[in-house]
């Protein structure tokens, strides 16, 4: 369905919908949740999608948590820590905790799962997350010593957010397949029923340790469901079958705002948009390996009318290869304007003066990859067009398949730049430019505790990358919410809902 289609359509569900929704479920103490994105798998070091971080947060817990609101570590499955050098912590575990399935939660669990993510030969997709561990040892029944490669500054960040603590024993007998389909955490939700590629249910632990930083979870039960097509679950939200939706796209939420009968957010997030470049020739020879033709590209782009059409709300360009909130994330890199005629200059220059076909893809808001594809018309370039659940492009890609393709990411909502250029541009599976310069650089800005040599090795980075056109950041992303009044939900920054603090009003 073309955008066009997709409005009138959306616009035929908003006039339908004169009785408004159904209440929420208040009296069962059900929230129904429709998420648009296919979970792979459950198991949280397998799944790399937003909906599996979001899940992880209620079924599992860190060893910190960041406040979202003060950004301010707190202590959670650990009570504290300390540095004990710079490449050696030391972490107090909390006492009387369980896991879901019963099974105590003790310094074993913390050991196991930090020396089972760290070796490489386990399945842990996204490798960033725990590349930096080096080992972990158990110095009594409350004290565990986590080993660090190298310096590395952000292992907070990564240990209040995507390193999760996993029972040993469960997971010993279960692996990956049985974590994926059957998860068993400390969280504040446990998982009730799973249907793969359908829905999943959550129910309160009412066993939820009382000084959780998260605090106690409020609402009974959740279930949450894939809907795909954003009309559909527009749809079941004005009919009442659904209580909150997200990713809401920006002119339905538009028709939406100032209606009594839904709340609606617009919130800016940590992801962003960037198109990728096979610059090193993966996917064969071709024209991307020519600096001016990627320079024609950053140049045939309007991503300004691209956001003010259809990315709308808190959305701004980037230039950079990371968010702006991020440590490091310099802001004084080369920046391409939008203009057709140098980048047909440009692709004369290279040898394509009436252009050439490439092969393109995309994995979401085909919208915004038609506007793309068009613009890439306009000075020449057409397009072989493939849009691709996630999953499978990321396949490809790493596959050496896909020349170029417009992918987001959302650092995992770590705020720091080793987050997302480090897991680009650093040598790992992602990385299409191996540029030594740039890996060296980021080496450095990964491992030095000084912020101030930190900053500058980031910065030489972003700024190569930016020059050498690697990637094409596009701009970063807001989300659209829209519930129930029935509920009270706040979002965070970090693109996270926190179901575990919603509540009924």
């Amino acid at each position: 369905m073309n955008l066009k289609l997709k409005l009138m359509a959306a616009a035929g569900a908003l006039a339908l919908a004169t009785a408004g929704p159904a209440s929420a479920q208040k009296a069962e103490d059900t929230m129904r949740i429709a998420f648009d994105r296919e979970l792979e798998s459950l198991d949280n070091y397998i799944n790399t999608a937003r909906e599996g971080i979001i899940v992880s947060r209620l079924v599992w817990d860190g060893l910190i948590y960041r406040n979202p609101q003060t950004n301010e570590y707190e202590g959670n499955l650990a009570t504290d820590w300390e540095w004990v050098d710079e490449v050696t912590m030391d972490f107090t575990i909390r006492e009387g905790i369980s896991f879901h399935n019963g099974e105590p939660f003790d310094a074993d669990d913390v050991v196991f799962t930090l020396n089972y993510v760290a070796n490489p030969e386990n399945p842990v997709t996204t490798q960033r997350n725990v590349n930096w561990i080096k080992s972990a040892e158990k110095l009594d029944n409350g004290k565990v010593r986590l080993h660090l490669k190298a310096p590395f500054p952000a292992a907070l960040e990564y240990l209040s957010g995507p390193v999760v603590m996993y029972p040993n024993e469960y997971y010993a007998e279960v692996g990956p397949e049985g974590m994926g389909v059957k998860p068993v955490g400390t969280g504040p939700y446990k998982v009730a029923e799973v249907e793969p590629g359908q829905r999943f249910v959550f129910e309160k632990n009412e066993n939820y340790f009382a000084d959780s930083p998260k605090g106690q979870p409020s609402i009974g039960n959740l279930v949450i469901r894939t809907i795909q097509d954003p009309n559909t679950r527009l749809a079941e939200l004005l009919s009442g079958g659904l209580d909150w939706i997200w990713r809401v796209p920006a002119d339905q939420a538009e028709r939406m705002v100032g209606r009594d009968e839904f709340t609606v957010v617009n919130a800016s997030t940590m992801r962003i948009g960037y198109l990728y470049f096979d610059a090193i020739g993966r996917a064969g020879e071709g024209p991307l390996q020519d600096l001016k033709v990627r320079q024609a590209i950053a140049h045939a782009i309007d991503r300004q009318a691209i956001v003010d059409a259809l990315v709308k709300g808190a959305s701004e360009v980037v230039h950079s290869a990371c968010f702006p909130s991020q440590f490091g994330c310099e802001q004084e890199v080369t920046q391409y304007e939008y203009d057709p005629e140098k980048a047909k200059a440009l692709l004369a220059e290279a040898g394509y003066p009436d252009g050439f076909e490439i092969q393109f893809s995309a994995y979401r808001e085909r919208p915004f990859a038609e506007a793309i594809i068009g613009n890439l018309k306009d000075v020449g370039i057409t397009t072989d067009f493939g849009f691709y659940k996630y999953a499978a492009l990321r396949d490809k890609i790493h596959a050496g398949e896909e020349p170029m393709s417009f992918m987001t990411w959302g650092s995992y909502s770590v705020n720091d730049v080793s987050a997302i250029t480090s897991n680009f541009f650093k040598g790992l599976k992602d990385d299409y430019a191996r540029d030594d310069e740039v890996m060296a650089w980021l080496e450095v800005g990964d491992t030095s505790v000084e912020p101030a040599t930190r900053k500058i090795n980031y910065s030489k980075a972003l700024k190569k990358i930016a020059d050498e056109v690697y990637w094409l950041p596009l701009w970063s992303y807001n989300v659209w919410y829209a519930f129930s009044p029935d509920i009270a939900f706040e979002p965070t920054a970090d693109e996270i809902p926190r179901f575990f603090t919603a509540t009924w009003k």
